[in-house]
């Protein structure tokens, strides 16, 4: 009976392994590479012809999306957001990986119906790099709180990694009409959540009362109407009135 136990513990361990060593050639790389990749994530190649090669890694996009997730803690902590249900951290991680995956499942989905030559792996390596223009915007709004300068990131450093997605699916799809619904879908979710987790994490509220107020408006203060002041004579008499109408 021991010798069964141990069996099967052992079946089980192995197994686990086994299961483990099928996910290591998605994060086996080295950081040379993907800081290459990041480097790329942000230049847009122009080239239909052929297919651009993406990275079939797990590893960068992994780290981004954690990278995501303690930015976007910082924003909620830095503009005091209440979470009614749930935690920061719960909100972060939900907010970030469920973009992640879910867009990436969409857009393969909606890939898989427009002929696009692109594997779900390749997809998450994709829109995962494609959030490293997201982590640069985010960290530096969410520190110069200027929203002027926040659409400056938004159009030049989020327009730029989304072109670089675009780009890609371009070259993967045959049929005008099939990148522009593929395309044009996977850059409308992937500029809107940048303003997304942009506004809904900000110091928004106390944008609108400095302007509506001005900076150097004292606060409002409830002063106690002026009450004319009453003899006691008055007093005296009329409640001897009353006592004797009593």
């Amino acid at each position: 009976q021991m010798w069964q136990v141990g069996k099967r513990q052992a079946s089980r361990a192995f197994s686990l392994y086994a299961n483990i060593d099928i996910l290591r050639p998605y994060f086996d790389v080295e950081p040379v590479q993907v800081r290459a990749r990041l480097l790329e994530s942000m230049i847009p190649v122009k080239m239909i012809n052929f297919p651009q090669k993406i990275a079939g890694e797990l590893y960068g996009p992994l780290m981004l999306v954690f990278t995501l997730v303690a930015i976007l803690l910082h924003g909620m902590k830095t503009s005091d957001t209440i979470i009614r249900e749930g935690t920061l951290m719960g909100t972060a991680i939900g907010t970030c990986f469920g973009y992640w995956l879910g867009v990436s499942s969409f857009i393969y989905f909606l890939a898989y119906l427009c002929n696009a030559q692109i594997t779900m792996v390749q997809m998450l390596s994709l829109l995962g790099y494609g959030l490293f223009g997201h982590c640069i915007t985010l960290f530096v709004t969410y520190n110069i709180h200027f929203h002027s300068l926040f659409y400056i990131f938004w159009l030049g450093v989020g327009g730029l990694s989304t072109l670089r997605m675009v780009a890609v699916l371009v070259s993967r799809t045959v049929g005008h009409t099939q990148r522009l619904i593929l395309c044009g879908t996977l850059a409308a979710l992937h500029m809107l959540f940048l303003l997304y987790l942009h506004f809904a994490y900000h110091k928004v509220v106390e944008g609108i009362l400095d302007t509506l107020e001005g900076p150097n408006m004292p606060p409002f203060q409830r002063v106690a109407r002026d009450i004319p002041v009453v003899s006691n004579a008055v007093l005296n008499t009329t409640a001897k009135a009353v006592a004797l109408t009593l």
